[in-house]
Parts: C-alpha cells; structure tokens; sequence
C-alpha cells in the first residue's frame, strides 16, 4: 500500500507519507517505499452429568453502551487539554503539557514561525511564542502566558497492545475537537517523514487522522495520553502513525529544561 504525508493544505499524492500538520499552508511529500472490560466466566459440568476433564469459558462483551459512556468520558477528560495552533501558515494542534502554560505539538506545525495564536476548548485565544523543537522527533513545545489551563495525563505508551481501542482528539481542515476512534494496529514502525528524519517507534492507529490533528493527542478509554498523531497515510483508509508519549514527555521536559 502506498503511503502520504500532508504538511498543513495540500493533501499529498498517493504515494507519500504526509504529516499532518498545518491546514493551510504549502508542503513538501516525500516519496517513499515504503474498558470496558471483558469478563472471563469459568462454566464447570453438573455433578449430575458425566464429568468431561475439560471446561468451557464464556465470554460476555462490553455492551455498545459502556464502550459509549468511556468514549464520552475520553473527550470529557482529555478535550479540554487540547488545542487549536493557528501560525503564518495554517492550522495545527497541541496538547497542554504542564501547568506552567507549555503546550507540546509537532515540530512541522510550528516550522518558520516564531509566534502563535492559541485557541483553547472553550473558545479562548492566547497568544503563544516558542519554548524549542526537536525536529529529530517532529516535536515542538510552545508557551502561552496562563496557568489556567488543564495539563493532559500522559501515560507509559510502552504498555500498549496491539488491539487497543485509542481516540485520536484535534483539529482536522481546522475542525476542532474533532474526535475519531480506532485500534492500535501496530507498534514500533520506523516511518520517513523526509529525506533526512525517519520517525521511529511510531505507533500505527486506525483512528482517521488528517491534516490538523498533528500535534493533538491519542489517548486510550481511560482518558490518557499514548501518543502524538503526526503521520497519516494516503491510497488506504485507517493507516496513521502517532509519536509515542514516553518519546513526547521525554523530549517536552529536554526542551523546556532549555537542554
């Protein structure tokens, strides 16, 4: 399958890996080859009945109404530490990182820009400058003058399994809080994003992930952060990769630590 990369507006062509980045602005892509609990009941035979050696286990699921109720409390929890980046060149997300008024997102959706306009959940705009960027880890950390500001709960992104149900929560063609859902589909992919950064150690998500969810959160039916979406693909539906959040919180603290 061919793969994409859509930086900000234009949608790249099939074929390449895009990322995700700023709605509205020009970019490059780059060609390339690529819980609602389940619970466990042992049924044993009668006394009355031969006894067989074997047992059987009965599995009931989760109903449509539980898996309901913790998607609803996933965007209850997490979308108000997510935001909208608007920058010279178009639109991005961000994650509100710590109380302090530091926001995390990709270094693609800040690229060329020293200044930034923050819109929160509620509404609110805030104007924000640069902390740092990482461009090795397509990670970025910008600062906006407010402790007013709900910090996501960032989790060990080494405990996920494939099959995991994640949400992925930003701003897509500037449409924010947009919410979408999927599994995680694999662990550990090494992806180009360009000629000279390979992302490594992505996560593979089902979850739609398009232009404007760079730099917002995945998160998992607990309400916590396992990822940064950053790449998605293109000539398939449900292939995106996200940065793992033991990478994210390692890389915000370097960068905000000034290091």
């Amino acid at each position: 399958m061919n793969f994409k990369t859509p930086v900000r507006k234009r949608l790249a062509l099939a074929g390449a890996i895009v990322t995700l980045g700023l709605f509205g602005a020009a970019c490059s892509a780059t060609l390339v080859l690529p819980a609602g609990g389940r619970v466990g009941i042992t049924v044993g035979t009668s006394a009355a009945t031969p006894a067989p050696t074997t047992t059987h286990t009965v599995v009931t699921n989760v109903t449509s109404t539980d898996l309901q109720s913790d998607y609803i409390k996933v965007v209850q929890t997490t979308g108000p530490s997510v935001v909208q980046i608007q920058t010279s060149g178009g639109l991005g997300s961000g994650i509100v990182f710590d109380s302090k008024g530091d926001i995390v997102t990709n270094a693609h959706v800040v690229s060329g820009s020293s200044t930034f306009t923050v819109t929160t959940s509620t509404g609110a705009t805030l104007a924000a400058t640069l902390v740092g960027v990482d461009t090795s880890h397509d990670l970025a950390v910008i600062r906006v003058n407010s402790t007013s500001l709900t910090p996501a709960t960032f989790t060990d992104s080494s405990a996920l399994q494939v099959g995991d149900i994640v949400l992925a929560i930003g701003s897509p063609y500037g449409l924010s809080g947009s919410v979408t859902q999927g599994l995680v589909s694999a662990l550990n992919r090494d992806i180009p994003e360009s000629r000279s950064v390979t992302l490594t150690g992505l996560i593979q998500t089902s979850a739609a992930i398009n232009p404007g969810n760079s730099g917002g959160a995945l998160t998992n039916l607990a309400g916590q952060v396992v990822g940064i979406p950053t790449l998605g693909a293109s000539g398939g539906d449900g292939i995106g990769f996200a940065i793992p959040s033991n990478t994210v919180v390692s890389v915000a603290n370097r960068l905000i630590g000034g290091l």
